[in-house]
């Protein structure tokens, strides 16, 4: 589909992507402007940015230590970012280096037991309030949400991503 040709028509009267435009911008301004992350942040008593809880939760998420391109790699951004963030974390003592047993020259992050217990209540705050949220929904719904989203973020990334590919650069 060309990227200017009008929502909705590739698949006829039965889905209007215009009438889904508007509730895609709304879960993004929530999920932005509320100030979720930052929140969840507070309320668990982290006194960490945005990128470095990113960090954290990608390493928590792994359930093994990663190198810092694989954390990047997760978190969709440049290597160089995710060492800053890395800087941080290791002052405060959440994450440290490791030796990669399967490489000695590379090292591997890993949470300390203090960076997993702020992930934990992290994430037990945001999913908590994710639940609440979904409390009412049937199984079925649930289950179709996740699935659904799932397949909509996977497929919109790859999309993005051929774009880039396309493009000769970027802006």
């Amino acid at each position: 589909m060309d990227d200017t040709q009008p929502a909705g028509d590739k698949d006829g009267p039965d889905f209007d992507l215009m009438a889904v435009f508007p509730r895609l911008t709304q879960l993004g301004n929530v999920m932005n402007r509320s100030g979720l992350v930052e929140r969840a942040m507070e309320r668990v008593g982290l006194g960490l940015d945005r990128p470095a809880m990113s960090v954290l939760v990608t390493l928590k998420m792994s359930d093994r230590p990663l190198r810092v391109g694989e954390i990047a790699e997760r978190m969709q951004v440049v290597g160089p970012h995710v060492t800053r963030q890395m800087n941080e974390l290791e002052r405060r003592g959440l994450a440290r280096r490791a030796t990669d047993p399967d490489d000695q020259r590379a090292r591997l992050i890993e949470l300390t037991p203090e960076g997993t217990a702020a992930a934990e209540r992290y994430l037990r705050t945001i999913l908590g309030w994710f639940t609440d949220v979904l409390a009412g929904w049937p199984a079925r719904d649930r289950q179709d949400f996740g699935r659904l989203l799932g397949r909509f973020a996977d497929d919109l990334t790859a999309r993005l991503a051929a774009i880039d590919d396309e493009s000769p650069s970027r802006p």
